[in-house]
């Protein structure tokens, strides 16, 4: 992998550049709160027969921060996405866009407004989605599940995404994670199944930074539709992202496949092997398809 740092606005970005030079082109992004290394795994299978960039999204691993809570906004995150494509792709080339957790929220935002964005208008040919939905698909999950017969899935819900209430605390999250970022990493390790090498030493810092996507953006309640073609990978067993929390989800994306795997949140780690033949198997479909308009 070749290792390279790019401006992005307010931010300097840490991309990495790898994998089979004349394969399609994948672009992977990482949640909260990863880095680009989460991806390790995926790429060293996915990389045999694709061309794969990562990177540290700002606040993040090796990329710098952003020096207010209005800069983790998903409009910088967009824009990132797009300095990184222009830096990688400079002559318009499609991209398969592949994202896990906040990675996916940012990524369904350019996925969403790609026709209405000319930075972005055919330039992304296919997104894999892992464990987070677009904010106008929790809008829609709030607004359908708020009649009194579906209070039960919204109260399950709410359950599992308990820390995002946390989060919007001042100060205070901040100050837990500086003292026991330790404590916090081994207990998701436990729980959720991953290896001690899952996290770097920037654990901590990048949990806390992290906390500013949960600030700087709101559930959104509008209805727009990708002509993207679209692929769910669903871990059966997530402990943050519930299956209801998915429905109806064709209307945004009706383009969509959906790949269930009976697995936890950090799939990417636990299952490599599936998570990359489902890209593959889906770049594949993607790319005859387009090869079959264009004969």
């Amino acid at each position: 992998m070749a290792l390279t740092r790019i401006g992005a606005g307010d931010v300097t970005l840490e991309v990495e550049v790898g994998g089979a030079p004349d394969g399609p082109l994948a672009v992977l992004v990482h949640g909260y709160p990863d880095q680009r290394r989460v991806w390790d795994l995926v790429a060293a299978d996915l990389g045999a027969d694709h061309r794969l960039v990562t990177y540290d999204v700002r606040g993040a691993g090796g990329s710098t921060a952003p020096s207010s809570r209005a800069g983790y906004r998903l409009a910088s995150l967009v824009d990132d996405l797009v300095a990184v494509l222009d830096h990688v792709a400079p002559d318009g080339e499609p991209v398969h866009l592949v994202g896990h957790d906040w990675g996916s929220i940012q990524l369904w935002d350019a996925v969403l407004h790609e026709s209405d964005d000319e930075r972005l208008r055919g330039r992304i040919a296919s997104f894999t989605s892992i464990s987070g939905p677009a904010l106008e698909q929790l809008g829609r999950f709030l607004r359908d599940t708020s009649s009194r017969q579906r209070l039960p899935t919204l109260g399950r819900q709410l359950l599992r995404s308990w820390y995002v209430g946390i989060f919007q605390v001042p100060v205070v999250p901040e100050l837990v994670l500086a003292v026991l970022a330790g404590p916090v990493r081994r207990v998701l390790e436990t729980t959720q199944r991953i290896d001690p090498s899952h996290w770097g030493e920037s654990f901590g810092r990048d949990a806390r930074r992290g906390v500013n996507l949960y600030r700087a953006n709101r559930v959104r309640f509008g209805r727009p539709v990708t002509r993207v073609a679209v692929q769910l990978v669903v871990p059966t067993k997530d402990a943050f992202v519930g299956p209801a929390l998915l429905a109806g989800i064709e209307q945004l994306a009706p383009d969509l496949r959906r790949v269930d795997v009976v697995a936890d949140h950090w799939v990417v780690r636990t299952q490599p092997d599936v998570v990359a033949e489902a890209v593959r198997s889906f770049v594949a479909d993607v790319g005859a398809r387009l090869s079959a308009r264009e004969a």
